[in-house]
């Protein structure tokens, strides 16, 4: 039966006290974006080509809660409760379920790879997915499973393949070495990626439909999406949280955790699982929508400071918040033209990017 590591605190009252006002800090940074993503989720459903008045969305909305529903019924057209239930909403909260579930992955890998550059996609998660959605494409498969259309089906299960073949490609017996996984994960996702140029090149007149997949999208996105979603990032985020607190041993190093009671391996396989298929399912529904998991969780840090009990749930409600502020720019920008979403997150992520790069040159790191 394996015990895990349990830290206790027996510092001196004054050290208590001390911790207390960061320990408040943290909880009204957590309450703060909290209120922030309701006041963008509010916000993200009155905009569009209908405007609707935040008051008259949120009679829509409490008009469907069970109880207390027929409390709320008023004079709206009803074109604006199909707008706001059937359009709008869903994309907001396939918006915020990608964006929790990428930037808490994002965090789990940083911290289990001691490195900021970590991402998400480091095992092949897009390669795979560009590829499945891709060949769903070019071949105009047809096939519907639980309501989901082919394009999302064949994204998640090449993202699945290619996190199996660089976990069987990278483990040595019971050990999963960082250096080895990490090469796999360039070579599978560069062997995946020469694929999806063939298919490209092959099948030319699919060129523009491949393309904005490609850059990410929740266009034409509903609750069926929604309902694929929900059940990795909730059973997804909560294994990771679960693991918070072997995460801050980690940090310590490797060999310091072990003799703290981590054991590594076991924790490093069982993260790299549950944040690549947090991630597969995410990029499945949405397109590949890059940098999220790597600028939110870095920026979090150095808010609310390198402790995983904090830092996930706060890089969780970060990453919703970023990409619904970035969704809802890319579909109100330039109407009534839709900026593919990934383009949103690449134009601010690659130069945070290029920053990191350039202070870890000077950091010597």
């Amino acid at each position: 039966m394996t015990i895990r590591p349990k830290v206790t605190d027996h510092g001196s009252p004054g050290i208590k006290s001390a911790r207390q006002p960061r320990q408040h800090r943290q909880q009204g940074i957590l309450v703060l974006l909290t209120l922030l993503l309701l006041a963008a989720s509010l916000y993200a459903l009155t905009l569009g080509p209908a405007t609707i008045p935040p008051g008259e969305a949120v009679q829509i909305l409490l008009g469907r809660l069970p109880g207390v529903g027929r409390l709320f019924s008023g004079n709206w057209p009803a074109n604006h409760q199909i707008i706001i239930l059937e359009l709008r909403l869903p994309r907001v909260i396939l918006a915020i379920l990608v964006g929790t579930s990428l930037a808490t992955a994002g965090a789990a890998m940083q911290g289990l790879f001691r490195n900021p550059l970590a991402d998400p996609y480091v095992l092949g998660v897009s390669a795979g997915a560009a590829l499945g959605a891709a060949a769903a494409i070019a071949f105009k498969l047809n096939l519907v499973f639980l309501g989901l259309s082919t394009v999302p089906l064949a994204a998640l299960l090449g993202s699945l393949a290619a996190v199996f073949l660089v976990y069987q490609l990278a483990r040595v017996g019971h050990f999963l070495p960082t250096g080895t996984l990490l090469l796999a994960g360039v070579a599978v996702g560069s062997f995946f990626s020469a694929f999806t140029s063939l298919l490209l090149v092959f099948f030319n007149e699919d060129l523009h439909e491949v393309f904005f997949w490609l850059m990410g999208s929740f266009s034409a996105r509903g609750w069926n999406h929604v309902q694929m979603v929900l059940p990795y990032t909730l059973l997804g985020l909560g294994a990771i949280y679960y693991y918070s607190q072997e995460l801050n041993l980690t940090l310590l190093g490797e060999e310091t955790a072990q003799h703290l009671g981590v054991e590594v391996e076991r924790v490093r396989r069982h993260l790299l699982i549950t944040a690549s298929l947090v991630a597969a399912a995410s990029v499945s529904a949405s397109g590949i929508i890059g940098f999220v998991g790597l600028i939110i969780p870095h920026l979090v840090r150095l808010v609310v400071g390198p402790d995983h009990r904090v830092l996930l749930p706060a890089s969780a409600l970060g990453g919703g918040l970023f990409l619904l502020v970035a969704d809802t720019a890319a579909r109100t920008m330039v109407p009534p033209t839709e900026i593919p979403v990934g383009a949103i997150t690449a134009f601010f992520g690659a130069p945070f990017f290029l920053y990191l790069l350039r202070r870890r040159r000077y950091s010597g790191l």
